[in-house]
């Protein structure tokens, strides 16, 4: 849909940089803008709290869909099925339709989503940014005593816990699935909110 004005841009989020994201872009040949956020910016402005996330962002540079997970297809993982078959037809609806299209979320609803986060979400997100900064210091011992603040500060948060556990390897499955479990009834993804298809118009009815 590049000729229709439709750019993808992809932000890793990963303090280790060039020599851990590049590795996944090369294996799957991306032809899109693929940068890598080492300091979690992308994540901090869209309040992402998971990968993938994907946001709608309009050629006025206004966001039409906020942050949500962006599978193109749904797929089954981790016992329940993930993203949303959906979301993929929605893009191109928007792409067609802009502003027109029912996949932009209204106003109202959207300043909701978008509502700025609490104080303890704010220093959960300082304290994750300390740990990046540490990280890239160095200083692994200091990084990791700022990230699990974080992490206690905003549980929630899937991007704190996976950033953590990413230097290690030999836990790292291990501490992921074990916080999985413990969620319970709980979905992995929030779902993503999409409007009920429009079911045209009804039949006609036969005369009595």
């Amino acid at each position: 849909m590049k000729d229709k004005g439709f750019e993808i841009i992809a932000a890793a989020q990963d303090t280790g940089g060039l020599q851990v994201a590049d590795p996944w872009y090369e294996k799957a040949h991306v032809t899109y803008t693929a940068l890598i956020d080492t300091k979690h910016t992308v994540s901090s402005l869209f309040q992402m709290v998971n990968v993938p996330t994907g946001v709608w962002v309009d050629e006025r540079g206004k966001i039409v869909r906020p942050a949500e997970v962006a599978y193109s297809k749904q797929q089954r993982a981790l016992g329940q099925a993930i993203g949303d078959d959906r979301y993929a037809a929605g893009l191109r609806d928007w792409v067609e339709k802009g502003p027109k299209s029912v996949y932009v979320v209204p106003r109202e609803k959207l300043q909701s989503r978008l509502a700025m986060r609490g104080a303890r979400e704010r220093l959960a997100d300082a304290h994750f940014k300390l740990g990046a900064y540490f990280s890239d210091q160095g200083n692994r011992e200091l990084a990791s005593q700022h990230w699990q603040e974080s992490q206690r500060l905003n549980p929630d948060n899937w991007n704190y816990h996976r950033q953590d556990w990413s230097f290690d390897k030999a836990k790292e499955m291990t501490n992921f699935l074990a916080k999985v479990r413990k969620l319970g009834n709980k979905p992995y993804y929030d779902p993503v909110e999409f409007p009920e298809p429009d079911p045209g118009p009804a039949p006609p009815q036969p005369k009595p």
